[in-house]
């Protein structure tokens, strides 16, 4: 009853997915993209800032959340390097699809937090200001072996990245427990609200809808520690270090997000097989309409009982 209930929530957010999917010849390409950009730089950062300074934020919040968020990605980055002899063999090409097996889809995982009983946007916008940097150090700290950016470029694009500095800033705001007035709060409110139709409409424009039928070897072990892997041990920590349920609950998700829909952008930035990338994308997602919907089932139950 309660993985129906929820797989109902979800399935609207899917069905926008597929909409995308449907209508993504009615706009060219560069429309397609010049939505993500729109996203990327204006709506999911303004989204991204409500969450988090639209409440107050505790230091132990962020203290309890942070280090496990880093070890939840640590683990994708230390599982996905054992696929290193079934995958591609170029170097450059395997750390594309390796940061994969890391990086999280932040649409999906705002909608999906909305379903929990415990936790929400505050708790998974600690997680994603948490996740970001990290997330896209390490993904271009493995790229840049075979890629021609220097690191002043490099750190410069994870310092710059909009997530990270709206993440951040809402943070701050949140932790000093600053009130920000309306007429300021409300046109980012409102920006905030296009955010996720937009983002799921771009995904089903951009995805492949037959990479299921190209799951080999290697993209079953990317996917499997993605989507299995991770928020299995997301809800193992959770349940050894006795975190408080909004937490363990938000983390779980967080661990059992599809990857990232940029992911391909950057491999294709450092001239990786962007065709892979893109693959390995439409697999995840796809993928987790069935299993996304389970680790929410399970964080419920399980850290509802405690």
């Amino acid at each position: 009853m309660l993985f129906s209930s929820i797989f109902l929530g979800l399935l609207p957010s899917f069905l926008l997915v597929g909409l995308g999917g449907l209508v993504r010849g009615r706009l060219s390409e560069n429309a397609w993209q010049g939505l993500d950009r729109l996203n990327f730089e204006i709506l999911f950062p303004a989204l991204l800032f409500v969450a988090a300074a639209s409440r107050p934020i505790e230091v132990s919040q962020v203290a309890a959340m942070a280090p496990l968020v880093w070890a939840i990605m640590g683990v994708g980055l230390g599982l996905g390097w054992i696929t290193r002899r079934h995958g591609p063999d170029r170097f450059l090409d395997f750390a594309g699809a390796w940061q994969v097996a890391w990086r999280f889809n932040t649409a999906l995982g705002l909608v999906a937090v909305a379903l929990l009983q415990n936790g929400g946007l505050g708790e998974m916008a600690v997680a994603v200001g948490m996740g970001v940097p990290v997330a896209n150090l390490m993904a271009v700290s493995v790229l840049s072996r075979g890629g021609s950016f220097g690191w002043k470029a490099t750190l410069a694009k994870i310092a710059l990245n909009p997530f990270l500095l709206a993440s951040l800033s809402g943070l701050c705001i949140g932790l000093l427990q600053v009130q920000i007035p309306s007429p300021i709060m409300a046109p980012l409110e409102l920006l905030a609200k296009a955010a996720i139709p937009i983002a799921l409409l771009s995904i089903g424009a951009t995805m492949d809808w037959k990479a299921l039928a190209r799951l080999n070897r290697f993209n079953a072990a990317i996917s499997a520690i993605k989507l299995v892997a991770m928020p299995a041990f997301a809800l193992l920590c959770g349940v050894v270090f006795g975190l408080e349920a909004g937490i363990a609950s938000v983390l779980v998700v967080f661990a059992a997000l599809p990857t990232a829909s940029a992911a391909h952008v950057l491999a294709s930035a450092f001239g990786a097989d962007r065709r892979l990338v893109a693959t390995l994308i439409a697999q995840t997602t796809l993928l987790s309409a069935l299993t996304l919907p389970i680790w929410i089932t399970l964080a419920e139950i399980v850290f509802a009982v405690r």
